[in-house]
């Protein structure tokens, strides 16, 4: 019993210890965002009483009994005055379901409550559900709108990997009670990276959506999709209408998607999306951004070519490597945005900017032109420019020097 207990003891110490770690922002940056040098939330980082048995009698060897595989791609949001993840835990089964962690200050010290979240089920139950983004609305209530994922009954009996994805929908008031309403009908024949605009547009709901024909594949499924609906009880978009098409030879050649809920800034509505192209390694999923216009959200008004995040390092390496993805991110009062974003489907970091220079960063960055010249040009174009600024400057400090 005394070595039993010394055992759960040290469990507990090294638990505490990770919990209670302080995050430390990264030196080096690009300008745009800062990374931290620690994962805000990883397997380790479920609660101890979720994953063993303390009872000897039953647990005599202290094994973990529920084991954790995974903790990434999470919703978030600002409640109560705290920041407030809902990440997809994924069990060592590889079923995932949703938990809430919540932290002071939206760096560090990021700790689950005491249980999971329970979604209810449908008539249909979920085989899986996961990548929940999570929505204020206008109309008063907290949606999370979902993937749910069920196998196909068309495919073959030897085939137990085809599955057919839809977007589940619940909704709350305090992020304890769920109610769950009827998943998203749209003319797609699967659905992933639904989610709810924040605002009525023209007293309707508006939704981002990425049609796709297959489970993996977009196949002609063209890029981020964009529609209405009348009520959220049973919602139903009669048409999707493509805003921000794939193409070829860029970080959103292979198929794209809407992170989180886009940020409305007095310039336009801030878009924080994630591309795929595939690789001789395997797909690589990046961030990108780009702004929509005010009043008119199918019109995107500013792009900037490329990446804005990237895998670096050791978020290269995880159950899916090469893999950045986000589904939430914060923009707080003062106006630092935090981001919230995954690493190869393993665990959660944190990086911070600000809607200032993620306006500067949308604005001003040379968009793509879909072609080695034209890049070339942009380069050059910058060159040039800094060659001017500097010799203008050394021009000026020439009679001080002369002194």
């Amino acid at each position: 019993m005394k070595e039993f207990e010394s055992k759960i003891s040290h469990l507990q110490t090294s638990y505490q210890n990770l919990v209670s770690k302080t995050n430390i922002k990264s030196e080096v940056s690009n300008g745009i965002f800062f990374r931290y040098q620690n994962p805000v939330l990883t397997a380790r980082h479920v609660p101890l009483i979720w994953r063993y048995d303390f009872n000897p009698a039953t647990n005599p060897f202290l094994m973990e009994r529920f084991g954790i595989n995974a903790v990434f791609n999470s919703g978030a949001i600002k409640f109560n005055g705290r920041f407030v993840l809902i990440p997809r835990v994924e069990g060592a089964d590889r079923k995932s379901f949703f938990a809430i962690a919540e932290s002071d200050n939206g760096i560090d010290n990021f700790k689950f409550w005491d249980k999971p979240v329970i979604i209810p089920e449908t008539d249909v139950p979920d085989t899986n559900i996961y990548d929940m983004r999570l929505v204020l609305h206008e109309d008063g209530w907290i949606y999370g709108l979902f993937c749910t994922e069920r196998r196909d009954e068309k495919a073959p009996a030897g085939d137990q990997s085809a599955a057919i994805a839809q977007c589940g929908i619940v909704r709350t008031k305090d992020l304890i009670s769920w109610e769950r309403l009827k998943d998203l009908k749209t003319p797609s024949p699967q659905q992933r990276n639904v989610v709810l605009h924040p605002e009525f547009v023209n007293g309707k709901y508006a939704f981002y959506t990425r049609p796709q024909d297959g489970f993996i594949e977009a196949g002609s499924g063209g890029g981020i999709g964009f529609g209405y609906c009348d009520n959220m009880e049973a919602a139903v978009i009669e048409k999707e209408t493509v805003i921000a098409p794939k193409a070829y030879h860029t970080v959103y050649e292979a198929k794209n998607g809407q992170g989180p809920a886009p940020i409305k800034t007095a310039k336009g509505w801030l878009h924080l999306a994630h591309g795929v192209r595939n690789t001789a390694a395997g797909l690589r999923y990046v961030l990108y951004m780009f702004m929509t216009d005010l009043n008119d959200l199918t019109k995107i008004i500013y792009q900037p070519g490329g990446y804005f995040i990237a895998p670096e390092g050791n978020e290269r390496v995880g159950d899916v490597s090469n893999v950045v993805f986000c589904n939430g991110w914060i923009a707080d009062e003062d106006g630092t945005v935090y981001i919230y974003y995954a690493s190869s489907d393993t665990r959660m970091h944190v990086a911070t900017s600000s809607v200032e220079r993620l306006l500067d960063y949308v604005i001003n960055t040379p968009q793509d032109e879909f072609n080695s010249y034209a890049s070339s040009a942009a380069v050059t174009k910058i060159a040039e420019k800094n060659m001017e600024y500097l010799e203008k400057k050394q021009q000026k400090l020439q009679p001080h020097l002369i002194k």
